[in-house]
């Protein structure tokens, strides 16, 4: 079946006029939503379908009590009235659930045991990725983000995850974002800027 251009009004959601938010209404996510959300984006692709993502949903007051020491300064406030925040990690030993996501590779597994540089770089391209998938369904779900990087990622690993394999990657707050308190749209680099063909 050919593939056919979406509709104006979904790229509109998803990115023309889509926004990083950092205001939000009093309004809460339905859980269901979430789940909603990962169900389209597990579907992205992975490299070898490695799958390293894995997402803690930081949504009750007990959770943003232990949250909100991890973020900086200038994230707190934004993190604290997010009505979720997402909290983006890597599996460092996704390579565990090749036999399950990639069946068709023989010995998948055994091509990631014991080689720590191979798994850092694929766990980190991967699970951005993903957290990409994840942005892009969110909106397309009609929910707004606001991605951060702002946040000590030591902390954040110690008072979630530790005892796991999962690292964190970056955070995103997720909600209804107040559209009237925007920031103006800064630029982006042309197509001849940013790309090359040969």
């Amino acid at each position: 079946m050919a593939m056919e251009q979406i509709a104006q009004a979904s790229l509109d959601q998803i990115f023309l006029n889509a926004r990083t938010h950092s205001n939000w209404q009093d309004r809460k996510i339905d859980p269901g939503t979430l789940q909603k959300v990962y169900d389209l984006m597990k579907w992205g692709p992975t490299s070898g379908n490695c799958c390293p993502l894995r997402i803690l949903f930081v949504a009750t007051p007990e959770g943003k009590d232990k949250l909100i020491p991890c973020m900086s300064k200038g994230n707190v406030e934004k993190t604290k009235t997010a009505p979720v925040t997402a909290v983006f990690a890597q599996d460092m030993q996704f390579y565990e659930k090749l036999t399950k996501l990639a069946p068709h590779l023989k010995d998948a597994k055994a091509a990631y045991e014991g080689k720590e540089a191979l798994i850092e770089e694929t766990a980190f391209r991967n699970s951005s990725l993903q957290a990409a998938y994840f942005i892009i369904a969110a909106r397309s779900m009609g929910l707004d983000c606001g991605p951060m990087s702002g946040f000590d990622k030591k902390k954040m690993d110690e008072t979630f995850f530790a005892g796991t394999s999962w690292k964190s990657n970056f955070v995103c707050n997720l909600g209804y974002g107040v559209p009237d308190k925007v920031y103006p749209r800064a630029p982006r680099l042309d197509f001849d800027e940013a790309c090359r063909t040969v």
